[in-house]
């Protein structure tokens, strides 16, 4: 799936000479926390956020003065030039972000995916030759994950090709069991060794459970430094 198969087409958008309140009011009337800022030519020219209007003097949430020699201390004055326009800026464009990072229609879920995790992104627009034609939200991700069917395996499988295909699943991983800590029988994976971390016990369960025909999966694993009873 890409962006064009998941984005919202109908994009509520400000302007960058609407005022704060008029954009507060865009946030509560559509029940969204972010809207791409377009100009008179239909150019994207930012992102306004919830987090963009977090702190107004407006309703007294502006930031506490803080003593002047701290003051110098936690922050530049260019920080301290950008924090005054948040809290006091009358239109969208004082206070919107213009670093905008956009996508292409055809860009894949996965790679979209990965650019919301790595650049701490909850919506990214979707361009065409520079014009809007979509939002890709979080919500559209999630959306996507309810619409996909599981997959069911109606097949019968022997111990032994299950055994197989639970070790292949965590080959390469740096968690995996190696096969002679792997055993199934009757459709039952158990699983034996010793593990780092309850982050490792968890993969490899996921890893077993995720293979088709595996009716339960049996632990037996180890915390490293656990001497088992004799």
């Amino acid at each position: 799936m890409r962006a064009f198969d998941v984005m919202t087409t109908s994009v509520v958008t400000a302007r960058p000479d609407m005022t704060i309140h008029d954009a507060a009011r865009l946030f509560v009337d559509n029940h969204i926390g972010g809207m791409p800022v377009v100009d008179a030519n239909g150019e994207v020219v930012g992102i306004v956020s919830h987090r963009d209007l977090l702190h107004r003097v407006e309703n007294g949430t502006g930031r506490s003065k803080r003593p002047w020699w701290l003051e110098i201390l936690a922050s530049s004055p260019r920080d301290q030039a950008a924090r005054y326009v948040k809290e006091h800026g009358r239109l969208v464009g004082d206070v919107m972000c213009d670093q905008v990072i956009s996508i292409s229609e055809d860009m894949p879920l996965q790679q979209i995916a990965d650019l919301m995790e790595r650049r701490h992104l909850k919506r990214v627009p979707v361009l065409k030759d520079g014009k809007l034609i979509g939002i890709v939200c979080r919500g559209n991700l999630i959306r996507a994950l309810a619409s996909v069917e599981p997959i069911v395996d109606g097949r019968a499988h022997d111990d032994a090709s299950l055994r197989d295909a639970i070790v292949r699943e965590m080959h390469g991983q740096r968690w995996g069991l190696p096969k002679h800590s792997v055993l199934v029988k009757d459709g039952v994976a158990h699983l034996w060794g010793v593990i780092e971390s309850d982050e490792e016990k968890r993969a490899i369960r996921v890893a077993a459970e995720g293979v088709p025909g595996v009716k339960r999966v049996e632990s037996h694993l180890l915390s490293q430094g656990v001497i088992p009873t004799l």
